[in-house]
């Protein structure tokens, strides 16, 4: 490693932690955001096809439950991989950060090859048991499978971009996202519009913007400029190196995987209680919900480098700064997300549909939804400092609590206390991120001294 390099690395144990966490989260924010584009773009001009984009803005929202376990699944190596390596940097061991990064490359490629030969051949019953009806399964299904034929690129953005940051280059990182959805942007009207191929040209978009992002973390990560470079000679999957980050990135895959079955919970009741146009509420809550969610994760991605790092080299005081940090930038973010969309949420829900019938529905059902999420950015900065120390045990835990525990339960056992059943499904999600976000908090502040003394021993 070059002085340069080294230089790179060593700042994340010297510099100035809120300049550090800027210089990280900003980037991570941004790279966040516009990641949203690759789903949400697509949903706007879905919505906005002449006479049937309720009907197909509905169809892919029902394919989210697949997407979510591909996400699941390049997190589960990424989420664990990323601060082991940033653990290992801080301790000075390059050598084994790189094999941890080498191996999760290799795990990812098998990931590719198994979900897409399964899900391609089972959409069609996917898509049914999550809630298609006979007018919407032919939307779901031609965006699924284009969409699962580019598996590979998903897991390749989404698994190996985390690499980049970890070693501190956020800009780099943020760049593999802009690029994407920029091209998705561009090629969404031709493709959806002027080809005529409706939502088959949304999903070709999304997946040809996801191979150019691909490329260019692949590229970065095999070149002279990175710290860790993917090297062929770890590239073999070794047990010994593997083995701790799946345990590790178990919980982000418990929490993504669960959003899968969480996905169908809130389709299959809402299309018992309310109908097509309940369920099409919910695709546009969800895009809504992403907004707050994933700058959330950005500001997390930011801090996780800086908290990895020190924890590794034994700065406590840094730890402990970066995590505060984070803790307030977030639930400031959190509340302030809350408060706008309870005030505008017309607004919000106009972006991606201009029916009548479909913005009053989801204007009314936003407000219950996202009445809790202003508390869920102390719960997302807690659990993400648990990984970032490189608590397994305790992170998992906490990943199956609001959703498994909590809130999959609350969406089928609130129906019988309240005369209106779609409320009450609605009502489940706020209801859950409180509770959650109260014990996470607790649990996390209860742990926190004792993680750091152990490490210091």
């Amino acid at each position: 490693m070059d002085k340069t390099q080294s230089q790179r690395a060593n700042r994340l144990g010297e510099g100035s932690i809120p300049r550090l966490y800027a210089q990280l989260a900003l980037p991570a924010v941004v790279a966040q955001i516009v990641n949203l584009l690759y789903n949400i773009v697509d949903r706007i001009y879905i919505g906005h096809i002449p006479e049937v984009g309720a009907s197909a803005l509905t169809g892919v929202g029902l394919f989210v439950p697949i997407l979510m376990l591909i996400n699941a699944f390049a997190m589960l190596a990424a989420a664990g991989g990323a601060p082991l390596a940033a653990i290992a940097m801080g301790s000075r061991d390059n050598e084994r950060a790189e094999r941890i990064m080498g191996g999760c490359f290799t795990l990812l490629l098998v990931f590719s090859v198994l979900l897409t030969g399964l899900f391609y051949v089972l959409a069609p019953q996917l898509l049914r048991f999550f809630g298609a009806s006979d007018v919407t399964l032919p939307y779901a299904l031609d965006y699924a499978r284009i969409y699962i034929l580019g598996s590979f690129f998903v897991l390749m953005v989404l698994g190996m971009n985390p690499f980049i940051t970890t070693q501190g280059f956020a800009k780099i990182s943020m760049l593999t996202t802009v690029i994407g959805a920029v091209i998705n942007i561009v090629l969404d009207p031709i493709f959806i519009f002027a080809l005529d191929m409706g939502v088959k040209g949304a999903a070709l978009a999304t997946v040809l913007s996801q191979a150019v992002g691909a490329a260019w973390i692949l590229r970065f990560l095999t070149g002279d400029k990175t710290v860790l470079r993917i090297r062929k000679e770890n590239l073999r999957l070794d047990m010994k190196v593997i083995k701790p980050c799946l345990a590790l990135g178990i919980s982000s895959f418990v929490m993504m995987s669960t959003e899968s079955l969480l996905s169908m919970s809130f389709t299959s009741s809402l299309a018992r209680y309310g109908g097509d146009i309940a369920v099409g509420a919910m695709t546009i809550i969800n895009s809504v919900a992403q907004l707050a969610v994933m700058p959330l994760q950005g500001l997390c991605q930011g801090g996780q480098p800086i908290v990895s790092y020190n924890f590794g080299a034994g700065n406590k005081d840094r730890v402990k700064k970066a995590f505060s940090l984070q803790l307030g930038v977030c639930l400031g973010y959190a509340s302030l997300f809350t408060a706008l969309t309870i005030l505008f949420p017309r607004f919000f829900a106009g972006v991606f549909t201009p029916d009548a019938q479909l913005l009053d529905f989801a204007a009314w059902a936003i407000r219950i939804y996202m009445a809790g999420i202003w508390i869920f950015g102390a719960q997302i900065a807690c659990q993400q400092s648990f990984m970032a120390l490189g608590q397994a045990k305790i992170s998992l835990f906490l990943a199956c609590l609001r959703k498994l525990i909590l809130l999959i339960p609350l969406i089928f056992i609130l129906p019988f206390f309240f005369e209106n059943k779609v409320f009450a499904v609605f009502l489940a999600e706020p209801v859950s991120d409180i509770i959650a976000a109260i014990v996470t908090t607790t649990v996390f502040l209860m742990n926190f001294n004792k993680i750091l003394n152990k490490s210091e021993e």
